[in-house]
């Protein structure tokens, strides 16, 4: 990989300006205790976040899921939370249970309260067609839990 994050020489990157797309690769960088991100472009961290509908054919749901994805499922709802947190103050936590078949829940909760709930099937090919989906799903998910947040304080500070 080039010094200028793309395979042909040239950058192409716009800069992210979403909040929520800020968030996620902040927390992809968080969890990068090597140094591996340290050059990347924020695009290029995002890239493994877009996968096409062709490109989700031809990945087997057969076998363990890959810790790759697990790592960027448990990076968008740590995003989640960061910005559910951000907004409200309250301390937001997620929690990813995932089988070996790729089925499974994630959870972002404050004190006792529910904040976002996900239902996961098929977690082998966890991805979204675009930037844009990404970024209107995760947008969804927080604006849900920060009205949620705001409509039962008391709930989540216990």
């Amino acid at each position: 990989m080039s010094e200028n994050n793309s395979i042909n020489g040239t950058t192409t990157s716009t800069p992210i300006t979403s909040p929520f797309l800020k968030s996620l690769v902040q927390q992809i960088r968080a969890q990068d205790s090597y140094g591996f991100y340290r050059s990347w472009s924020d695009e290029l961290i995002l890239k493994p976040f877009v996968v096409t509908k062709q490109k989700k054919r031809e990945i087997s749901v057969e076998g363990e899921v890959d810790p790759a994805t697990i790592s960027r499922i448990n990076a968008f709802f740590r995003a989640v939370a960061a910005s559910i947190e951000k907004e409200t103050g309250l301390i937001s936590n997620v929690v990813v249970d995932l089988g070996h078949e790729g089925f499974g829940w994630a959870l972002v909760f404050s004190g006792r309260l529910l904040l976002a709930v996900k239902t996961l099937r098929d977690a082998h090919r966890y991805g979204f067609d675009s930037l844009e989906k990404l970024n209107e799903e995760g947008e969804n998910f927080v604006q849900k839990g920060i009205d949620l947040a705001k409509r039962f304080p008391e709930v989540g500070n216990i």
